[in-house]
């Protein structure tokens, strides 16, 4: 048998080496396919199928309204869980490291309750991690960092009890955690513990639970109930920000893949049917050498080799294409990993995804599984085949033998899965470009954005110093038309919100609306219109918050006056929440997406950076210039200034409101970017396929057309047959295509804003592209029927 299988292999490399075209498109077009496969599994295998790295992945889940629970509420319920083991609680806490007069540098990390680690079951690679009490109001400061911090600074286990300068506060490292340690993403390095505050009512936490022996994290009613029983009866809750309605629970990992996992599931099919249609063309260029080869199958079978020895000749020319594929898809894969990672919107995996060796694994395995299917076709044709009628009817093969019938049906079930790929696309396309039409109530061009990390530490005043003296620094960067500064700028998510008091107006104080602090030129610089009264001007002078014989000024926009003024001028009411000093209303400006692009336009307060407290950490600068160009220009002068300004502040990144924006529109444009080039891929594979089979079946009756070409038929009209042959296999192919895409659609709903899943005109699109591509196809082998010479081809035959 091993003989045997020798003998065919080496009979297969000299006839793939006699047809190098035949070898190199069968052994490409499978590697697209496996390539492909390949890289997007090594991205999306240690997100959504490798173990969590928590001992009590299964038994943790988060809570509902993420990042909107406070200290208060924690202290208050801790211990108190009903249903839960215990709860600990985080929220986003980058760090600032400064090393000696370099600029400071940014840490990311997460601040966390005592409880953290625990709750998911992580124990440490080195030292310990946090024990009861490492939270409390006067704790020593610890800290526990990541395997890849500690190997950058030295790895060595010395590290345990030393110091660090983190926002400026000595804080005692006391472990490290392994390396594949990560949570919430893989850009996190470093957890500390945070002293909670019993009245700290800064809602930016996110519970994380895990569940009391015998209770299922996905089957919690009744105990979340009884949770908001609890603090319903405790809190009082302004409208919009009410606990106590519709609590519920998610699993761990649900809650960690978040949005990446419609996208990766959406790549992942994408790719499994590029791999199907490259599959669908090799098949149909081997079920054309096997009909070619009719003549010599049927004399070896003649001779006395069975249909399982010819069988075993397919098999092996399978593998051998399969492990060449293999092989280039692997490189493939290689190649493009780190391209296709930072196509998709999976976040810090993006950066943090790595290659590794198990993708020749997969590879390799996508490619056994491949050829598997590949040579199905040839050998359900040699299988059924009459090989006893192959000499007598190998001159006078037409496209209705067997093998004609199976080549279309190999055609169909290309068009048929590119029409999938392309009708998502254009569904994509047309999504984004209605998110695209959407107006932020900003300018976005020619700005560019630098966010900056502060020592919470500092004083809320000395904050507002620095971000002055870096406003004033940016000013005299060249080309620089304005600049401003804010704790938080729009399409980056809304949060930052407290109430409000209304003289008359009780009801109001049981609202709260999101409050941004900006500096004088803010509105100029992003292009935000002033619709009534005015901005903030020199006459707006500093104060203190216990200065009550004056007023705070505030400018807020359109959506607050349509709430809160309705029927009413609002310039020069008085109102009061969030600071002590009464605020009077000077100007109205034009709404913006604060929060996200889609989202409802809500009520904003802005306030002076010289009068309102910079308690926010964060501040993000905005420099305008002439255009984008410019903008992306100045990004490394931009850094390099803050940095001389206040080299106590940390650079968290640099960009442009043109990314911004792009970003802002979601993970629907990365997602339509990548199944477009996917589209592209598909149709190409398409066509190659088309041309294959309608090329095979002009040669297999180029005797036929020889014929009526001497007897006087038009050479238009063979060339209208041929091309009309293969559009019309593109257009079975395309119906049943637009069919399967109608029950596939609802995958893409989460990316679709202002189009339905079903949308005609994108499937019209689609099948539009598809039909062109397929007469193109054809008309080559189309042109080459019409245009033989009737002598030449009946002498050769």
């Amino acid at each position: 048998m091993l003989r045997s299988w020798l003998t065919d292999f080496r009979y297969t490399a000299q006839r793939l080496r006699a047809r190098p075209s035949y070898a190199l498109v069968s052994v490409l077009t499978l590697a697209l396919g496996i390539g492909g496969i390949a890289a997007i599994f090594g991205i999306a295998r240690p997100v959504m199928l490798d173990p969590l790295p928590y001992a009590n992945a299964a038994d943790v889940a988060s809570f509902w309204m993420s990042g909107w629970w406070t200290e208060e509420e924690f202290l208050y319920l801790r211990g108190k869980f009903p249903g839960f083991q215990s709860v600990a609680a985080y929220r986003p806490g980058d760090v600032t490291l400064r090393n000696g007069d370099a600029p400071a540098r940014l840490i990311p990390g997460l601040a966390t309750s005592a409880e953290f680690f625990d709750v998911l079951g992580a124990r440490p690679f080195l030292g310990r991690t946090f024990r009861k009490g490492d939270d409390a109001q006067g704790a020593e400061p610890v800290a526990v960092i990541s395997y890849g911090l500690w190997r950058e600074m030295g790895g060595s286990t010395s590290i345990l009890g030393t110091q660090l300068a983190l926002d400026g506060t000595p804080t005692t490292i006391v472990g490290v955690m392994p390396r594949d340690f990560w949570f919430p993403d893989p850009a996190v390095r470093v957890w500390h513990a945070r002293a909670l505050d019993p009245e700290g009512r800064n809602g930016s936490y996110t519970f994380i639970g895990r569940a009391a022996p015998g209770v299922d994290v996905r089957h919690m009613d009744a105990q979340l109930q009884r949770l908001t029983q609890i603090i319903g009866q405790r809190f009082q809750y302004e409208i919009g920000a009410d606990k106590t309605l519709h609590p519920a629970v998610t699993p761990l990992r649900d809650a960690l893949l978040g949005s990446m996992r419609p996208s990766l599931i959406a790549t992942l099919i994408a790719m499994g049917l590029i791999l199907l249609i490259a599959c669908a063309n090799v098949a149909a260029l081997m079920l054309g050498q096997v009909e070619g080869r009719a003549a010599e199958l049927a004399v070896r079978s003649a001779l006395g080799a069975s249909r399982g020895r010819l069988l075993q000749q397919l098999v092996a020319e399978a593998i051998l294409v399969g492990v060449l594929a293999a092989a280039a898809g692997a490189g493939l894969a290689v190649l493009g990993f780190r391209l296709l990672a930072e196509s998709l919107p999976i976040g810090a995996w993006a950066e943090h995804a790595s290659f590794d060796w198990t993708l020749f694994v997969t590879a390799f395995g996508i490619s056994l599984f491949a050829v598997l299917l590949v040579v199905l076709v040839p050998a359900w044709s040699l299988w059924r085949g009459d090989l006893r009628s192959a000499l007598s009817g190998a001159r006078t093969g037409g496209i209705q033998g067997r093998g004609g019938r199976l080549e279309r049906a190999l055609v169909i079930a290309e068009v048929t899965l590119a029409m999938l790929i392309a009708s998502s696309a254009a569904l994509l396309v047309r999504s984004v470009a209605n998110l695209y039409a959407i107006s932020p109530g900003i300018e976005t061009h020619g700005i560019a954005v630098v966010d900056a990390l502060s020592s919470p530490t500092l004083t809320a005043a000395n904050r507002g110093r620095l971000v002055a003296s870096v406003v004033d620094e940016l000013r005299t960067l060249p080309g620089v038309r304005s600049v401003g500064a804010a704790m938080k700028i729009p399409l980056r998510g809304g949060g930052d919100s407290f109430g409000i008091s209304i003289p008359g107006q009780p009801d109001a104080e049981r609202t709260f609306t999101y409050f941004r602090i900006v500096t004088r030129d803010y509105f100029a610089t992003l292009d935000i219109p002033l619709h009534a009264g005015r901005a903030f001007d020199s006459s707006d002078q500093p104060i203190t918050t216990d200065d009550s014989s004056h007023f705070m000024s505030v400018v807020v926009n359109d959506a607050f006056v349509k709430k809160y003024f309705p029927h009413e001028n609002p310039i020069g009411r008085v109102m009061g929440g969030g600071f002590s000093v009464p605020q009077r209303i000077v100007g109205v400006v034009g709404n913006v997406a604060e929060a996200g692009l889609t989202d409802e336009r809500s009520p904003v307060r802005y306030y002076l950076a010289s009068q309102a407290p910079w308690f926010s950490s964060p501040a993000t600068f905005v420099i305008r210039t002439t255009d984008d160009g410019r903008a992306v220009a100045m990004l490394d002068d931009a850094r390099r200034a803050v940095q001389r300004a206040a080299p106590s502040l940390a650079v968290q990144g640099t960009t442009t409101m043109s990314r911004v924006f792009d970003a802002a529109v979601g993970p629907a444009r990365q997602v339509m970017t990548l199944l477009a080039l996917l589209s592209g891929l598909a149709l190409l594979l398409g066509a190659v396929g088309i041309y294959g089979v309608i090329a095979h079946f002009v040669a297999r009756r180029r005797r036929d057309w020889a014929i009526r070409l001497a007897l006087g038929l038009a050479g238009r009209r063979v060339m209208t047959h041929v091309v009309g042959q293969g559009t019309a296999l593109v257009g079975s192919g395309v119906a049943i295509g637009a069919v399967a895409a109608v029950g596939l659609a609802h995958l893409l709903a989460s990316f679709l804003f202002g189009v339905r899943a079903i949308d005609p005109l994108a499937f019209a699109a689609a099948g539009a592209a598809l039909l062109l591509i397929g007469a193109l196809a054809a008309f080559i082998p189309a042109y080459r029927a019409a245009t033989v010479d009737p002598v030449t081809a009946l002498r050769e035959q």
